[in-house]
């Protein structure tokens, strides 16, 4: 039986076991999540350990969870966040420049075994990653997740003006990449 997400939080705040129902809420929504942190990360690794941190925040978030967002832009909020704090980490800890994290991303594509785009899907990826990590959050779910620009608003933190803004530059750089 596939539930709803208040199905699963009705599940988990009035249910007999918890437990079970996260075990639910996990099934339901990890594939989408991997797939937004992995267009971040890259590597399919590191994918998989963000994956763990977000359902370990979410776990341990839930019982305060106060139902004014969505269950799927909640989760969607903690995976963004999980996966810009680890670029910004990878960053810092190895002192690199935007530019040299673009490189190392795209090195981590053109190496990834389970890669199975053709050139020029390579080539939108590879435009994708040159985005500042932000920008490319936003069009990851614009653009892969199909997400509105409200319910991003909820995901990003920020407003809906300020998302079609970034959207719009983000597709300009994409373009010119993908036209030189």
């Amino acid at each position: 039986m596939q539930y709803t997400d208040d199905e699963l939080l009705k599940l988990f705040f009035e249910g007999d076991n918890p437990n079970y129902a996260f075990n639910l809420i996990v099934r339901k929504h990890q594939e989408s999540v991997y797939w937004l942190v992995r267009r971040m990360v890259v590597s399919h690794d590191d994918a998989n350990d963000i994956v763990q941190d977000v359902f370990l925040k979410a776990w341990q978030g839930l019982p305060f969870f106060r139902k004014d967002a969505a269950l799927f832009t909640w989760l969607y909020r903690i995976a963004t966040n999980e996966s810009l704090s680890f670029l910004k980490k990878k960053k810092n800890r190895f002192m690199l420049p935007l530019i040299d994290v673009s490189k190392q991303l795209e090195e981590t594509l053109e190496a990834d075994v389970y890669y199975r785009g053709s050139e020029i899907e390579k080539k939108i990826q590879k435009a994708i990653l040159k985005l500042p990590d932000k920008q490319r959050a936003v069009f990851n779910l614009r653009y892969h997740d199909e997400m509105k620009y409200e319910e991003m608003a909820e995901v990003m933190g920020t407003s809906v003006g300020a998302l079609k803004a970034s959207y719009h530059h983000a597709v300009k750089k994409i373009e010119k990449y993908i036209n030189t």
